[in-house]
């Protein structure tokens, strides 16, 4: 899997396990403040919280997405 950011591109191996909400807000292509949002309306996955920091596992990020994909976007 290659992921890209920006004009670089990266192997999968380089990809850190934690992505901050910046890098979430690029995944989904929207502002870091609509992230926080939906993660505290749980929409997305909730963050682990490391003193004033928010991490989102890549994993459970794009299992949610998958889903979501899936679905057709439908909300449970």
């Amino acid at each position: 899997m290659i992921v890209t950011r920006g004009n670089k591109k990266a192997d999968a191996a380089e990809v850190p396990e934690l992505l901050d909400v910046r890098a979430v807000a690029e995944i989904f292509s929207c502002s870091q403040r609509f992230v926080i949002k939906m993660a505290d309306q749980g929409v997305i996955p909730r963050p682990l919280k490391i003193g004033r920091l928010r991490r989102w596992s890549r994993r459970a990020i794009a299992q949610w997405a998958e889903t979501q994909a899936t679905a057709g976007g439908a909300r449970s």
